[in-house]
């Protein structure tokens, strides 16, 4: 079957190349919550919010994913503290997709503090 005929049976079981609005909300450690929009293409993630830029990478199987994300501040936040504010900050995540979206449970070290966060993404554009 070519690219042009059409979806494949397994592409239910995919992690939809596209673009994804995304709500996270940090639990332990640090509180906090971002909105912003992220492009996930055939195992790369780029993205961001307000204030931070998002890259990284993921792997799919069976709906179920998991991945490494690096988050860089872009933009001052005068007037506000951030949780990950002026630093490089690596999260690892695992969680659940379908195709319509994806959950997340994740993990990043901030200094010496480990904040746990979950995350929500919606297809918004599919590529």
């Amino acid at each position: 079957m070519s690219a042009g005929d059409g979806p494949r049976a397994d592409d239910e079981n995919k992690v939809v190349n596209g673009l994804y609005i995304f709500e996270i909300e940090m639990r332990e450690g640090k509180r906090g919550q971002a909105k912003g929009v992220v492009v996930l293409s055939d195992g790369r993630i780029m993205g961001g919010d307000s204030f931070f830029y998002y890259t990284g990478h993921y792997t799919f199987r069976n709906g179920k994913w998991r991945g490494e994300m690096t988050v860089n501040q872009h933009t001052e936040a005068v007037g506000k503290t951030l949780a990950f504010g002026g630093r490089e900050v690596t999260c690892g995540f695992s969680g659940d997709y379908s195709a319509g979206g994806a959950e997340v449970d994740g993990m990043a070290l901030v200094g010496k503090t480990s904040v746990t966060f979950t995350a929500k993404l919606t297809l918004k554009d599919p590529i």
